[in-house]
C-alpha cells in the first residue's frame, strides 16, 4: 500500500509546477516568434524580451537557439505524430486489411488538419514552422525524418496494401506530392486569398479537409494507371 509520504514523492512540487509553466510560456512565444520570422531572424532576446524575462533565464535552460528550436518542434510533433498513428491504425482495423487510398488518406491528412483547426493558434504558428522546416534542405529534412518517418511510412504501407499493382517510386512519389500541398496550406501564405479574390482562404482548413484526399486519391490512381 502507498504511504502518504510516497503520495507526496509523486506529487509535483511547487518549484516543478513553476518550471513547467515557465517553459510552456517560453515555447509558446518562441514557437510563434520562429513561426513568423524563422529560425535565423530571431535572437533568444527576443524570445525572453515577449514574455517579460531576462534572456538569461533561456540560456539557463538552452545551450544555444537551435536547441531551443528544436525543443519547439518537438513539442508538438510528438502529438501530431502519436494521432495520425492511432488514426491510421484504427482505420486499418476496421477496413479489415483491405484499405482504399481515399481511406488512408482521410486518416492521415483529416486527423492532423482537424488538429490545426481545433487546436487554436498556437498550432497555426506550429503548422507554419513545419512547412519552414520541411523547406529547410540543410537541416530541415533531418528533423522531419527524425519525428515524422514512422507514421509516414504507416501510410505509405496502407497505400501499397490499397495499390497491390502500383509500382512502388509511384507511391512515394504520390506521398511527396501530398506533402508538398499539405506543407503549402500549412504554411498559410495568403497567396491563394489574392489568385482566388477572396473565394479561397488560408485560413480555412475545413475547406482544405473536404477537398485535399479527394484530390489526391485522383493524382495516385492516375500515375498508377500511367504504366
Amino acid at each position: 500500500m502507498p504511504t502518504t509520504a510516497d503520495a507526496r514523492k509523486k506529487r509535483p512540487t511547487k518549484k516543478a509546477e513553476q518550471r513547467a509553466e515557465t517553459m510552456e510560456q517560453i515555447f509558446d512565444a518562441a514557437e510563434e516568434q520562429f513561426a513568423q520570422h524563422g529560425l535565423h531572424g530571431v535572437t533568444l532576446k527576443d524570445v525572453a524580451k515577449q514574455i517579460g524575462v531576462h534572456h538569461t533565464l533561456l540560456n539557463y535552460y538552452f545551450d544555444d537557439k537551435r536547441a531551443l528550436f528544436d525543443a519547439v518542434f518537438a513539442r508538438r510533433a510528438v502529438v501530431t505524430s502519436e494521432r495520425r498513428m492511432k488514426a491510421l491504425d484504427d482505420y486499418d482495423v476496421a477496413c479489415a486489411g483491405k484499405p482504399t487510398i481515399e481511406g488512408a488518406l482521410h486518416a492521415f491528412l483529416d486527423t492532423d488538419l482537424d488538429t490545426y483547426i481545433q487546436g487554436g493558434e498556437g498550432w497555426k504558428n506550429y503548422g507554419k514552422l513545419g512547412a519552414q522546416v520541411s523547406n529547410t534542405p540543410e537541416w530541415g529534412a533531418d528533423l522531419m525524418d527524425a519525428h515524422f518517418d514512422p507514421v509516414v511510412l504507416r501510410l505509405i504501407g496502407l497505400l501499397k496494401k490499397a495499390m497491390p499493382d502500383c509500382a512502388e517510386e509511384d507511391i512515394y512519389w504520390g506521398y511527396h506530392f501530398v506533402s508538398g500541398a499539405l506543407m503549402l496550406t500549412l504554411a498559410r501564405t495568403g497567396r491563394i486569398d489574392k489568385l482566388s479574390g477572396g473565394k479561397c482562404r488560408s485560413e480555412d482548413f475545413e475547406a482544405v479537409k473536404a477537398r485535399m484526399a479527394k484530390f489526391m486519391a485522383a493524382g495516385f490512381r492516375k500515375i498508377c494507371d500511367r504504366r
